[in-house]
């Protein structure tokens, strides 16, 4: 099929466009709108004034049916965000380019920060406010400062490239909020602002083909946006740009690209799917790759250097045609292998102040390689004059940065007009950086400062969990505990390690971390009490690929909930980073296990020697699930829901919060529920319901000869396992050998007895203990009546 293309725009990315596209063998001919002095001079495209505001949509359209136009390009944004695709789309021309809905991902900050929050994109703490909210933001402003937090004031909509701005006080973040909320410096673009946390670390773009499901990333670029030498001087459109940038590690580029993917199905699952070229913001900052922001176009200088580094068997009106019929996955995407390419623009003397325009341009010769993009260029009797800011871009590839730099210069040095002005350092940075230094361990991808900062954040919270016996602060080679002082007289020490299972998968996933604590410390602290043991001190080891020290800060506050409720000390723990052994997709990739010691008085140690047939079991109520069983959990989640779920965004069939909030409900901890009845000695035996359920973990208590009925209708099931055998057809007795099915700990008591435990660990609180079942002659545990179960 024959393209004919109409491009939008009249700048240097529109130039950039038409002179690849020009070069496919699918296109016949090519439209610029308005184009420039250089557009008009490229082979098969010609020049059609008018230009792209909303009041030109029905010219536009006209002369697009009219010229069997079938292929439409947008170049900047505000057209995008005026909604032009829809009025194409009506007229059944296709568009490279987004929905107006999707192209608010551009066009609103907070319509995109909150698309991130909502989708578990990785970028910097924010909050939205809207014109009425002035007093709020200053409120916010100044929490954020005293906390020691610098903020980022950025207006809602479109401001030209200035609606960005980094105070450097708090009374200038004040002054900015004023000023764009209550004095309306950027008019309907301030109607709304974000103030987000100042993230440090070097900026990337990533520049992506979408078809709203296929991805095809091209190389992290770096741009410069102040005029002068150093990044010195006023901030300009761009002043050059550089491609691969060294900022992109390996490690880097499989995070951004995690990111982006994540993305582009997230604004599909929102039903606006991204078409087009997705333009994304990064900073890595010390604690990761975060978004500072969209695009959904593409950049002015990146793209003059980008589209250098495609490969001569990738063509860009194929790729283009195969995004907009969302078969991307069909063509041929490759690039120059260990080509380098940049771009340095030549402005008019003068900008981005007040500039001349109409000045003779002279283009001599340029060497191999090197070509001049036209921004602000015009053609007037005949004669190239500038007529613009940002005149040219000189644009060249070589197989190293310094090649590709050196042949750029040149043909910097072969153009001519009066006021030229250029930066003489573009890449300045990645040069530096190419200089050989001595390796140290964080470029082996372990942070001692960032180790150091985690043991700081947490001291606080560690501190809340001391009790009798353990005094020392952490941070030292090992913990202490004095059992006198604990007030034992003749103990016997009981250990016990565990983990999270995969129940940390959904942590994982929606970025939910302070539950997950608590669950180690359960699965651990539940497995001394049964022996008669209370809980002393618990010691955590967290490992991962890259340490997020926030996140990391917000498992260990979970985990010191956990010792609060267990009365038991954290004393220490060990964070280990390692990146070639954890997986570094995703960066924040972590894994936890969990070490308690307790004490018992030698004559209380559980189980006893005197459990009989007769005895019963008495049950406590679990609080859902714990952390057991969630293998087959993501299963029968994936199977009802699909594999791509979004745990945070559907509610639970069974409940009235979110599937990632039922999920995540941490493990019951029964230590001080059960310590009482254990101390006035009425307990012969415990058995904590983890993996294995009723029929694996209650004979490990019984005697030999010795097994127990447990009778289903004593107890009302919680609907969450009732939905679980439902929809993933499980039969009753793998539900009875897999979850706990709503009874986290059972207890075996004297028949007498009975009564008397149910009501002492209902004085502590817990309101659902039941006798459940009682002890028999054989060797198995049977659960009987779980035809309720069946018929749930």
């Amino acid at each position: 099929m024959s393209l004919r293309v109409l491009i939008l725009g009249n700048g240097g990315r529109e130039h950039t466009l038409a002179y690849t596209l020009a070069e496919s063998k699918l296109v016949e001919s090519i439209v610029v709108a308005p184009g420039n002095g250089g557009t008009a001079d490229i082979k098969k495209c010609k020049n059609f004034e008018c230009g792209h505001a909303p009041k030109d949509f029905a010219r536009l359209v006209e002369y697009a049916v009219n010229n069997d136009i079938n292929l439409v390009i947008p170049g900047p944004e505000q057209p995008l965000v005026d909604g032009v695709e829809t009025h194409f789309r009506k007229a059944g021309i296709s568009v490279f380019g987004p929905s107006q809905r999707a192209a608010q991902c551009e066009g609103s900050k907070t319509f995109a920060k909150d698309f991130m929050a909502r989708h578990n994109i990785p970028t910097a703490a924010f909050q939205n406010f809207t014109k009425d909210q002035s007093p709020a933001a200053k409120e916010y402003v100044r929490q954020s400062y005293a906390n020691g937090i610098s903020l980022v004031v950025k207006a809602d909509g479109l401001a030209g490239g200035k609606g960005v701005i980094m105070p450097s006080t708090m009374e200038e973040c004040l002054q900015e909020v004023e000023n764009v909320l209550e004095k309306q410096q950027f008019g309907a673009a301030g109607s709304s602002l974000v103030l987000e946390q100042l993230l440090t670390g070097p900026e990337l773009s990533v520049l992506a083909f979408t078809d709203g499901y296929t991805v095809h990333a091209l190389p992290a670029a770096q741009d410069h946006k102040r005029i002068g030498e150093g990044d010195s001087g006023p901030n300009t459109g761009g002043m050059g740009a550089y491609t691969p940038a060294p900022a992109e590690t390996p490690e880097v580029r499989k995070e951004c690209l995690r990111i982006i993917k994540n993305t582009v199905d997230g604004m599909r699952k929102d039903g606006f799917p991204m078409v087009g070229m997705l333009f994304t913001g990064f900073m890595v900052d010390p604690t990761g790759v975060k978004v500072l922001e969209y695009n959904v176009r593409f950049g002015d200088p990146e793209t003059q250097a980008l589209l250098r580094l495609l490969s001569p068997e990738s063509d860009l009106a194929e790729i283009m045609k195969a995004c907009v019929d969302r078969r991307l996955d069909c063509v041929k995407f490759s690039l120059r292998e260990g080509e380098h390419a940049v771009s340095v623009v030549l402005a008019s003397g003068g900008y981005p102040g007040k500039y001349p325009t109409g000045v003779p341009i002279k283009i001599n010769d340029l060497p191999k390689d090197v070509v001049a993009y036209h921004a602000g260029t015009a053609i007037k009797d005949g004669q190239l004059v500038t007529a613009g800011g940002r005149v040219l871009a000189v644009s060249a590839f070589g197989s190293t940065l310094r090649e590709a730099l050196d042949k750029a210069y040149k043909g910097v040095d072969a153009i001519e007009f009066e006021g030229k002005t250029f930066r003489k350092d573009i890449a300045h940075r990645a040069l530096k950086e190419n200089t050989e230094e001595g390796m140290t361990y964080a470029q082996a991808g372990v942070s001692i400062e960032e180790g150091n900062r985690l043991v700081d954040l947490i001291k606080p919270t560690v501190k809340a969990t001391k009790r009798s016996g353990a005094d020392a602060d952490i941070g030292g080679f090992g913990g202490a505990f004095d059992l006198k002082a604990a007030g034992f007289k003749d103990p016997i020490l009981v250990c016990g390690t565990d983990g999270v299972g995969t129940k940390i998968k959904i942590a994982h996933n929606t970025k939910i971390h302070d539950s997950v604590g608590i669950d180690l410390v359960a699965m651990s602290v539940n497995d001394l009490i049964v022996q008669g043991a209370e809980p002393l001190l618990f010691l955590d080891y967290y490992a991962c690929s890259k340490l997020q020290v926030d996140d990391a800060a917000a498992v260990i506050k979970g985990i010191a909930e956990g010792c609060r409720q267990a009365n038991c000390a954290l004393i220490g723990g060990e964070t280990a980073e390692m990146p070639n052994i954890y997986t570094d997709d995703p960066l924040d990739d972590y894994d936890l296990a969990g070490f308690a010691v307790g004490a018992v008085e030698r004559p209380e140690i559980l189980p006893k020697d005197n459990i009989k047939e007769g005895d019963v079991l008495v049950g406590v109520s679990s609080s859902g699930i714990h952390s057991n069983g969630y293998s087959l959990v993501h299963k029968i989640i994936a199977h009802a829901f699909g594999s791509d779920i979004d745990y945070r965004s559907i509610k639970a069939p069974w409940g009235e919060r979110s599937v990632a909030e039922e999920l995540l409900t941490p493990t019951k901890i029964y230590v001080k529920s059960t310590l009482p009845v254990i101390r006035e000695g009425l307990i012969k035996g415990m058995s904590h319901i983890t993996g294995g359920g009723f029929t694996e973990n209650i004979p490990r208590v019984l005697p030999k000869g010795l097994g127990a009925i447990v009778d289903a209708n004593t107890w009302k099931r919680p609907a969450v396992f009732d939905w679980l055998q439902k929809n993933g057809r499980v039969a009753s007795n793998e539900m009875a050998r897999t979850f706990n099915n709503g009874i986290g700990m059972v207890l075996v008591v004297d028949a007498q007895d009975a009564e008397k435990v149910v009501q002492g660990i209902k004085n502590t609180g817990e309101n659902e203990v039941h006798v459940i079942g009682k002890v028999v002659q054989g060797t198995e545990v049977e659960v009987v009546n779980v035809q309720g179960w069946e018929n749930a």
